[in-house]
């Protein structure tokens, strides 16, 4: 009895030195952050294939400043290997829609020129516009070539299962419609390492090219033993004539579009070392302020940390492992939302931490499908976009939905409530942070938000039974009253003398509470209005 005693003795100590620290910080001078960054992936696989999409996005940008979006990440805009393709099966890179190559001038999304026009109008009204760079292979050659080769295993690369061969291949890239504009750069086998189809006997397989000098790149992720062959033809960085090529691309693409950044895709199958030296020379020539953030896709954060220390700490990359977190979660009766930042990169290395509940490749049908139940998709948008840690990204198919590609069309997920719970962030998800992680199906916090946004919030999620929290959201609030922004909870909560409030929550949802005369309360309409019918 006497050790309990001493125990709720600490723990009410601990929670005055919190109200102590959250008064003193209110009467701060320089107590002040800038407002919120937000990311939006602008872009889902089904977009239509009509090569409106730049127009599309162009026609949005007011909306989506409005709702607090400083950086959008477009889907790669190089030709692709066919007039439909997503440009991840890449054909030329210093062609944005352009030249008429594989098809078509424009690309999926549009020409050239209507790519211009919307990066300009985002940098205009402060959008910054990030670039999805695909740098691991090529696709859609324009010949092929014979090369020796030889046969290894799928599940270990390393391991041969053939003996060298002359193979004949898909290697040559002359680029006919652009001829030598911007690059005189021809492609060939030896500029190579792989490849996966053998036009000699008509055969699919994974062929390491052998020559001098080459293999598989030893900086690279160790599944399947080297995870440097990934698809069509792999890019060889040890390769002097690529990466000079591949240089000279990112000084010229930076150039050509009023870009902030870039995505690097497929990280963890090219050279980790050559991926340091092209964000160390983008930065020297686009400034030190240029955004990198790195998709390396693995379910549990130890192999994040490592690339992120091989590249001394240089980019940011997406939290893979906190999407899996949400997709268990949501399909587990009974899951314990107090450990839902276990095991996640947002929990180790926040400042390097791109936080985000869906995306191209997790969406119904794709590759990396990581299913999310409906009713969490809210819970999960509120945990990345409501509190400090992680930098947000919201997904293009969660907020529009997903008309196309799938038997059944989605609507915009969290009920149509994500542009309010990105509103909220971009008004009142500022300054301290007071957790209450301690019930297993019922976890809530506070932000107390700062002198350019005093209103603060209170958020409280639950993946059971309705509930209810108390919590402490300052003496400065005492008298007020609080509502909740998503309206899925009808109840008034009256702040106490003290500073706080009991704030309820439904059954399997969340809440967010935030005083009902704040400034910006009368935001919160109908954010799908005829400005979002696309």
């Amino acid at each position: 009895m006497k050790s309990l005693l001493c125990c709720l003795g600490r723990e009410k100590r601990k929670w005055r030195e919190i109200e102590a620290e959250v008064e003193r910080l209110d009467q701060s001078p320089t107590w002040d952050a800038p407002d919120n960054a937000l990311m939006m992936q602008a872009f889902e696989w089904h977009v239509p294939d009509d090569q409106k999409h730049w127009q599309r996005l162009q026609s949005v940008l007011p909306s989506l400043r409005q709702i607090g979006v400083d950086r959008m990440w477009i889907p790669p805009g190089c030709k692709a290997m066919s007039p439909s393709g997503n440009g991840y099966d890449i054909y030329d890179l210093y062609d944005l829609g352009e030249f008429d190559q594989k098809g078509c001038r424009a690309t999926k999304w549009g020409t050239k020129e209507e790519l211009l026009e919307l990066t300009r109008a985002a940098q205009k009204i402060g959008i910054g516009v990030i670039w999805d760079a695909v740098l691991n292979h090529k696709a859609a050659a324009d010949y092929t070539e014979m090369f020796p080769a030889v046969k290894v295993d799928p599940k270990d690369r390393n391991v041969e299962i053939s003996s060298p061969q002359e193979i004949e291949a898909w290697v040559g890239y002359d680029f006919p419609g652009r001829g030598e504009k911007y690059s005189s750069m021809k492609y060939h086998w030896h500029h190579f390492s792989g490849i996966d189809y053998n036009a000699v006997d008509n055969q699919n397989a994974i062929y390491k090219v052998v020559a001098p000098n080459k293999g598989w790149a030893t900086d690279v992720s160790k599944e399947n033993g080297n995870y440097d062959y990934l698809m069509f033809a792999d890019l060889d960085y040890s390769n002097p004539e690529v990466r000079q090529d591949v240089m000279k691309w990112g000084e010229w693409i930076g150039k050509e579009l009023p870009l902030s950044g870039m995505r690097l895709d497929a990280v963890k199958h090219y050279s980790f070392s050559f991926q340091k030296q092209f964000v160390d020379h983008m930065r020297r020539t686009h400034g030190p302020n240029w955004f990198v953030v790195a998709e390396f896709w693995r379910g549990a954060p130890g192999e994040l940390l490592d690339y992120l220390q091989k590249m001394d700490h240089k980019v940011a990359l997406f939290d893979a492992p906190l999407v899996y977190r949400f997709s268990n979660f949501s399909r587990t009766e009974g899951a314990d939302l107090r450990k839902i930042f276990d095991d996640t990169l947002v929990k180790y290395k926040p400042q390097h931490a791109v936080t985000f509940v869906a995306n191209h490749d997790t969406q119904p049908g794709q590759s990396l499908e990581a299913p999310i139940a409906s009713y969490f998709k809210p819970l999960a948008y509120a945990l990345i976009l409501l509190r400090s840690e992680g930098y947000p990204c919201i997904f293009y198919g969660d907020l529009y939905g997903i008309k196309e590609g799938v038997k059944n069309p989605l609507a915009p997920s969290c009920g149509g409530k994500l542009p309010h719970l990105a509103l909220a962030r971009k008004l009142y998800a500022y300054g301290m942070q007071r957790d209450y992680f301690d019930k297993r199906s019922c976890i809530g916090f506070v932000r107390y938000g700062n002198l350019r946004h005093p209103s603060g919030l209170a958020c409280v999620l639950s993946n059971g039974s309705a509930s209810k929290k108390r919590m402490f959201v300052g003496r400065k609030h005492a008298g007020e009253r609080w509502t909740d922004i998503l309206e899925w909870n009808g109840e008034t909560v009256m702040i106490d003398d003290r500073g706080y409030g009991v704030f309820p929550v439904s059954a399997r949802s969340v809440s967010v509470w935030v005083d009902a005369a704040a400034e910006g309360r009368d935001m919160f309409g109908d954010f799908y209005s005829d400005i979002y019918k696309h």
